[in-house]
């Protein structure tokens, strides 16, 4: 099944693992920076935790953006919950902690605000996250006005959540314009391509205009990049300079 809108309802400005350089990516203080610069469109990462509870982190491991250690699938979320993904990045984010995705649907449809989840599989996890995630996303939007975007470099995820929730948009991440990439998303039924911003010439996105797929790039944090994007007609830009980039420009 392949979801389709009237008209496409997200904002073209979407701010990367929140305001992910400026505050600790993907955690609710990076949302809030975000939004404090006007984005009202957020992309993040969604992984299980190992008793299924969906929370946001990119890595597969813990090191990086916590004080926790080791593979964060394996931890229950008991374990999860209580480490402090903040202090990494600076002190004055000292005790941040990871959200759940339940934690990030509740700031965002109280204010209004869209979101992008990245399906980020723990390796071999990918058919059951996906199919978590998109149960999940259902129900707490439930009744809302427009959905979040699930999104994957991983087809096998984004099958899963087609499955578990085909009402769900879905989009296809690219760092490779990889052979076969064009029927694969739509197989999948994607309403975008999410494509490393390198990807994107005048033929590719006439390609995927064509087959009705939005084009959406990452990360884009340059202003040459970002005016190319913009001069060719794409749909959607995920940036991690929400302090450089005005959502509110004229396209």
């Amino acid at each position: 099944m392949q979801v389709s809108f009237d008209h496409w309802p997200y904002p073209r400005w979407i701010a990367h693992r929140g305001a992910g350089k400026l505050a600790p990516e993907n955690t609710l203080a990076a949302l809030r920076l975000g939004a404090a610069h006007g984005y009202r469109m957020f992309e993040c990462d969604v992984k299980l935790s190992a008793d299924g509870v969906p929370f946001l982190l990119h890595d597969k491991t813990l090191e990086r953006t916590s004080n926790g250690h080791g593979i964060a699938g394996d931890l229950a979320w008991s374990e999860l919950s209580q480490l402090d993904a903040g202090t990494w990045h600076s002190r004055s984010y000292a005790g941040e902690p990871l959200p759940t995705l339940d934690n990030i649907a509740a700031y965002c449809l109280r204010n209004g605000f869209f979101l992008n989840i990245e399906i980020k599989p723990t390796p071999g996890q990918e058919h059951l996250t996906g199919e978590v995630v998109a149960q999940h996303a259902a129900r707490l939007w439930r009744g809302a006005a427009t959905p979040p975007l699930l999104t994957s470099f991983r087809p096998e995820a984004l099958q899963a959540a087609q499955a578990a929730a085909p009402e769900l948009p879905r989009g296809m991440l690219l760092d490779s314009l990889w052979s076969g990439w064009l029927p694969a998303a739509q197989q999948l039924g994607c309403v975008a391509l999410v494509c490393n911003h390198a990807l994107w010439d005048a033929a590719t996105l006439a390609q995927a205009h064509a087959a009705g797929l939005r084009a959406l790039s990452y990360t884009v944090n340059d202003e040459w990049a970002a005016q190319r994007l913009l001069e060719l007609g794409t749909d959607g830009i995920i940036t991690d300079r929400v302090e450089l980039f005005s959502p509110a420009s004229p396209a």
